[in-house]
């Protein structure tokens, strides 16, 4: 299966130290070599860069690994391919405009037999279950709300109810994000750490690199970063069980139901 990564953060930080050690995944450290994909949201906007080269291989991940963009929410996919061929357009993340924001998708795991009946403006591109679930996700949430974008507390419970609909077909973890509110749902794997005062050093598990937070940062700061396994070796990540639906917000989980 896929590998997941996500940050959601208080205040604009850069994500290149845990996708050094993400990206080795792809090829490296791991067998996913299917094409690879990150989104950084920036205020409204929201920057994309997706590709069918295996992350460690890829020039588009070394500007990524190199390059420090500054974002409160990113989400980050390395693809092993299951269902859909190795093509530009079944890379993640997936984007899609609502309510006058974009949504970004990436999920990781199987979902046999998931074929919904086209229904809604959302369609999918490529041929992935994970683009048809996507799809499906934010068709439900338009049905549910037409007009604007709810709160995050009004949107959960519609939320949930499609997730878990579309869990009984496989596994679906997955992250989602607006730029406002980062949705990470588990269905067998995933787990997170909330990096804040008082910061110390961490030291990857992919790759021989140590970085002191403490340097780097102010007392202010708080960073949640997601991921299907941890990505450091001397760092206490906390697992999400199975099932849950969680909503992150200035780096920090919140549990509506």
């Amino acid at each position: 299966m896929c590998q997941l990564l996500g940050m959601n953060c208080n205040v604009p930080t850069d994500i290149c130290f845990s996708f050094e050690g993400f990206s080795a995944r792809g090829g490296r450290t791991d067998e996913h070599q299917d094409g690879w994909g990150i989104a950084f949201f920036e205020g409204a906007g929201c920057r994309s860069f997706i590709d069918i080269q295996a992350a460690i291989a890829s020039p588009v991940a070394e500007l990524v690994r190199k390059y420090p963009i500054h974002s409160t929410h990113v989400i980050a996919h390395i693809r092993k391919a299951t269902f859909g061929k190795v093509a530009l357009e079944n890379c993640h993340p997936f984007q899609r405009e609502l309510w006058g924001r974009y949504w970004v998708f990436a999920h990781n795991g199987d979902l046999p037999n998931f074929e919904p009946e086209p229904e809604g403006i959302y369609r999918p591109v490529g041929q992935t279950d994970s683009e048809r679930a996507f799809c499906l996700i934010l068709n439900t949430m338009r049905q549910a709300f037409p007009i604007e974008k709810p709160s995050a507390a009004e949107l959960y419970p519609v939320l949930k109810s499609v997730t878990s609909a579309i869990a009984n077909y496989g596994t679906f973890n997955y992250l989602f994000s607006d730029g406002e509110t980062f949705f990470v749902h588990c269905s067998t794997k995933l787990c997170y750490i909330v990096r804040q005062a008082p910061f110390a050093a961490a030291h990857l598990i992919d790759a021989d690199l140590t970085v002191d937070f403490q340097e780097l940062t102010t007392p202010n700061d708080r960073v949640a970063v997601i991921a299907t396994t941890p990505l450091t070796d001397n760092e206490t990540w906390t697992t999400i069980e199975p099932g849950e639906l969680l909503a992150f917000q200035d780096g920090l989980p919140m549990r509506f139901g």
